[in-house]
C-alpha cells in the first residue's frame, strides 16, 4: 500500500499553530459552553422551581418537585441530546459540516429563551412548557458534539491535534462554571431586593413572589454566548476534509484552505479508490472499524453513567454531609445561593482544571494512557468514598469527602470524560466520522440517562420512613455509589479496545491515504 494523502490534508497535517487554530477553537469552545451551561444550570434552580410550585402550607418541610417532574426536568434535555446527536451527526456527514453547525446554534438560541418563559402559571403549564422546551435545546445541543468535534479535527495539524480537540470540549468546564457564577449573581441580587424570613419562621414568605424570576434568568442567560458566536461560525470555511473527501471538490478545498493557511497550494486531481467507499453497515466498515466503534461506544456509555449521576445530584450529596442546611432553615433565594457556591466551588477545584489537564498531556501521554488512567482513579476515589460512606458523613469528616469527591471528578476530566469525546473524531474515515461520533456521544447520553433516572431512585435511603416524599425505598447512598465505582472499573477494561491516534494523520487513522500501487 502506498500513502496518498491529498496535499491540502498534508498542508494542513504539518501547519503550524495559527490564529486560525484559536479562531476555530473559540468559535467551536463556545458552542460546548453553552451546550454545558444549559445541561447544568437546571440542577441549581430545581429546588427553587419545587418551592414555587409545589409549596405545600401544611408541610414542616419546603414543596419539592415531585419525583416524575424531578426526573423529566433533568432527563428530558438529555434525551434531546440523545436524539440530537444521531440525526446531526448523520446530516453532517450528508450536507456538511458547516451548514448543519448553523442551525444548531439556532435551535440552541431560540430553546434557551423559550425555556425561561411558559403558558400560565401553575405547576402543569410551567414544568410542560419547560421539559418541552428543554428537549429540544437537548437537541440542538445533541448536534453540537459531533460537528464541534469533527469540525476541530478536521482543522487541526497533526501534532497538537488532541490538544485542540480537548480544548473545545474544556470549555464545558467553564459553561459549567459560568453557570454556578450566574446563579450566584442572580440570586444575590434578588436576595438585597427582597429579603425574606426562611422557610420555619414563615412558610408563606420564605419565597417571594419575584423569586420565580430568577430560575427565568439564569436559563435564559444561556442564549447569549451561542448569539455572539453566529456570525462567527457562519463565517467559517467548510472543512477541506469534507470538501476534498466527502464534497470530492478538491479544487474548493485547496482554495479555501490556500486562504485560511495563506500560502498558495496547488490543486491536484486523484481517482477515487472504490474499495474506500464502503457504507456504515458494511463488511468492511465491521472489519476495519467495528471493535474500535465498541470501544467508543462503550466507554462513553459507561463514563457518562457515573459522570452525569455525579454531576446532577450535587446538591443532594451536600445536602446529604450538611454542606447545605436543612431547607427549612433557608428562604427559597437562600437556597440557590448555597447550592450554586457548593457546584462552583467544585467546578473551580476539580472540574475545570481536570479539562486543562488534558489539554496540556494528551499529546504527550497520548488518548490510551489517559483514559486509563483516568478511569483507574475513578474507581479507587469512588470506592474510598462508598466503603467508608458513615464515617465521611460525620460533621468533623467533611471536608475530606468534599476532597476525595473533587478528585473523582478531577479524574474524570483528566481522563475518558475528555478522550471519549475526541478519539471518535480521529480514527473514522471522513464521510462517516461526524455519524460516528454521533453514534458513540449518542451512547454516552444513554448512559446519561441511566446515570440520571437510575441514581434519584437508587440513592433512596432502604428505610421507608425516611425515603423523599414520592420515591419507593432505593439501596441508599452508599450503595448507588459502590456500584458507579464497578462501572468506572469496567469502563477500564473496555478502555482497550480504542486505538492510539496520537501523532497520526487522520487519513492515516482511517485508512483513507491507502491505495494499492
Amino acid at each position: 500500500m502506498a500513502d496518498q494523502q491529498l496535499g491540502v490534508l498534508k498542508a494542513l497535517d504539518v501547519a503550524k499553530t495559527q490564529l486560525y487554530h484559536f479562531t476555530a477553537i473559540v468559535i467551536a469552545g463556545m458552542g460546548f459552553f453553552t451546550d454545558a451551561y444549559d445541561l447544568f444550570c437546571v440542577s441549581l434552580v430545581t429546588k427553587l422551581l419545587g418551592r414555587l410550585y409545589y409549596f405545600n402550607p401544611e408541610s414542616a418541610k419546603p414543596g419539592s418537585l415531585p419525583p416524575h417532574v424531578a426526573a423529566a426536568v433533568n432527563g428530558v434535555a438529555l434525551c434531546g441530546t440523545l436524539a440530537g446527536q444521531l440525526f446531526f451527526g448523520w446530516l453532517g456527514d450528508k450536507l456538511g459540516r458547516k451548514k448543519v453547525y448553523g442551525i444548531t446554534l439556532i435551535m440552541m438560541i431560540v430553546c434557551s429563551v423559550a425555556s425561561g418563559l411558559s403558558f400560565g402559571s401553575h405547576a402543569k403549564g410551567v414544568m410542560t412548557t419547560l421539559c418541552f422546551f428543554r428537549f429540544w435545546l437537548g437537541f440542538g445541543i445533541g448536534g453540537d458534539y459531533p460537528l464541534s468535534a469533527t469540525i476541530m479535527s478536521e482543522y487541526a495539524n497533526k501534532k497538537t491535534r488532541g490538544a485542540f480537540i480537548a480544548a473545545v470540549f474544556a470549555m464545558q468546564g467553564i459553561g459549567i462554571l459560568a453557570g454556578g457564577f450566574v446563579a450566584l449573581a442572580v440570586s444575590s441580587i434578588f436576595d438585597k431586593k427582597f429579603p425574606s424570613p426562611t422557610y420555619e419562621q414563615d412558610r408563606f414568605l420564605s419565597t417571594p413572589p419575584q423569586a420565580d424570576y430568577i430560575w427565568r434568568i439564569i436559563v435564559m442567560f444561556g442564549a447569549l454566548p451561542a448569539a455572539l458566536t453566529y456570525y462567527w461560525r457562519m463565517k467559517m470555511p467548510e472543512t477541506a476534509r469534507y470538501t476534498a473527501l466527502v464534497a470530492k471538490n478538491i479544487k474548493q478545498a485547496t482554495q479555501d484552505m490556500s486562504k485560511v493557511l495563506q500560502v498558495e497550494l496547488e490543486v491536484e486531481e486523484r481517482d477515487d479508490d472504490p474499495k474506500l467507499n464502503y457504507g456504515l453497515f458494511s463488511k468492511e466498515f465491521l472489519k476495519r472499524h467495528g471493535l474500535p466503534l465498541l470501544g467508543c461506544t462503550s466507554t462513553w456509555f459507561l463514563l457518562d453513567i457515573a459522570f452525569y449521576s455525579q454531576n446532577l445530584f450535587q446538591k443532594d450529596i451536600f445536602s446529604a454531609i450538611g454542606w447545605i442546611p436543612k431547607a427549612a432553615t433557608m428562604n427559597g433565594i437562600h437556597e440557590v445561593f448555597k447550592i450554586a457556591r457548593a457546584q462552583t466551588l467544585i467546578a473551580l477545584c476539580s472540574t475545570v482544571p481536570g479539562y486543562w489537564f488534558t489539554v496540556a498531556f494528551i499529546d504527550i501521554m497520548g488518548r490510551f494512557a489517559i483514559q486509563l488512567m483516568g478511569f483507574f482513579f475513578m474507581t479507587v476515589f469512588m470506592f474510598a468514598i462508598a466503603f467508608p460512606y458513615n464515617h465521611w458523613i460525620k460533621p468533623d469528616n467533611r471536608i475530606g469527602f468534599v476532597v476525595m469527591y473533587s478528585l473523582t471528578f478531577f479524574f474524570a476530566n483528566f481522563g475518558p470524560n475528555a478522550t471519549t469525546f475526541i478519539v471518535p473524531a480521529e480514527i473514522f474515515p471522513a464521510r462517516l466520522r461526524s455519524t460516528c461520533h454521533g453514534i458513540s456521544a449518542a451512547t454516552g447520553k444513554a448512559g446519561a440517562i441511566v446515570g440520571a433516572f437510575g441514581f434519584l431512585y437508587a440513592a433512596q435511603p432502604q428505610d421507608k420512613s425516611k425515603v423523599d416524599a414520592g420515591y419507593p425505598p432505593g439501596i441508599g447512598v452508599k450503595n448507588s455509589l459502590i456500584m458507579l465505582g464497578v462501572i468506572n472499573f469496567i469502563g477500564m477494561l473496555f478502555t482497550f479496545l480504542v486505538p492510539e491516534p496520537k501523532g497520526k494523520s487522520l487519513e492515516e487513522l482511517s485508512g483513507e491515504a491507502e491505495v494499492d500501487k
